[in-house]
């Protein structure tokens, strides 16, 4: 079992930066894939990225890619959303998830949000035009 609570979110203007920060509690939060999706009202959680257990491996939604940057501190069991370039299109409510996977040699990530059993409440972005 994991908690996890977000943090972070805000009002930027478009082109400005902000850093998520999802701090995870329980146990053995090195095993866990961390996610991060996003959601605007009357739509579908979107991914918008993935870290592997041991951060060796990272994946990014393509409208996110080159802008944002998804990192670890196993030592801190925090997960970090770097987000620079914003637009008004990356207006939403942000999420972290976590997935257990154990620590394979290869790493394991999930990109669909059925596939994530731990979330936290979530942290409103908005970015101006």
């Amino acid at each position: 079992q994991v908690q996890l609570v977000e943090s972070g979110g805000g009002l930027v203007q478009a082109g400005g930066s902000l850093r998520l920060s999802c701090a995870a509690s329980g146990h053995s939060f090195s095993s866990y894939a961390m996610g991060w999706f996003r959601q605007n009202p009357g739509k579908e959680r979107e991914f918008v990225a993935v870290i592997t257990w041991g951060g060796g491996m990272t994946v990014y939604a393509d409208s996110v890619k080159g802008r944002f940057t998804i990192s670890r501190d196993n030592t801190k069991n925090t997960v970090y959303l770097q987000m620079v370039s914003l637009k008004p299109e990356d207006t939403a409510v942000y999420y972290c998830a976590a997935k257990y996977t154990g620590r394979p040699s290869g790493g394991s990530y999930y990109y669909r949000s059925d596939e994530y059993p731990y979330w936290g409440q979530g942290t409103q972005v908005t970015v101006s035009s």
